[in-house]
């Protein structure tokens, strides 16, 4: 990022922090040999991974498992010209241990579609990038009349 581009690096505990305070995020992943995202609710667990709640025969589970992965979550406030965006990129995984499953029934996030037989994808955090944009900086830094 250019210094007088109006946005702020963020560093990776900034982006956990920032990931946490917010309930919907988007997976970006490959379907078909195209680019597709899919909007879905998710929670951090404490290493920092991402984890999804869903159907185990879901589209999603088939198309990334094993895969390498991108999950976006933001928070935009048009009224100021400001917000933050947080991008985590990792291979995506299905728990499979049976104590880990019964761990995340508790503490992982609540699906928003209950299906009958679900399962908990990780998204293990190897690379975790962020930036802010601070309300109403031009490319240059020259503020906007509000």
């Amino acid at each position: 990022m250019d210094a007088n581009d109006g946005f702020r690096e963020l560093h990776r505990q900034e982006c956990l922090r920032l990931l946490a305070t917010v309930p919907v995020g988007r997976i970006v992943y490959t379907r078909q040999a195209l680019p597709a995202v899919l909007p879905v609710n998710f929670s951090l667990d404490g290493d920092g991974a991402v984890l999804v709640r869903t159907s185990a025969s879901s589209e999603l589970v088939g198309a990334i498992l094993g895969a390498l992965v991108a999950f976006e979550a933001d928070e935009v406030d048009a009224a100021t010209h400001s917000g933050w965006s947080v991008v985590v990129m990792g291979t995506a995984t299905v728990v499979t241990d049976a104590a880990e499953h019964t761990r995340l029934l508790r503490t992982g996030p609540r699906s928003w579609a209950p299906a009958p037989r679900e399962v908990f994808v990780r998204i293990d955090p190897e690379l975790v990038t962020g930036r802010e944009l601070v309300g109403g900086r031009s490319l240059y830094g020259v503020h906007f009349p509000t």
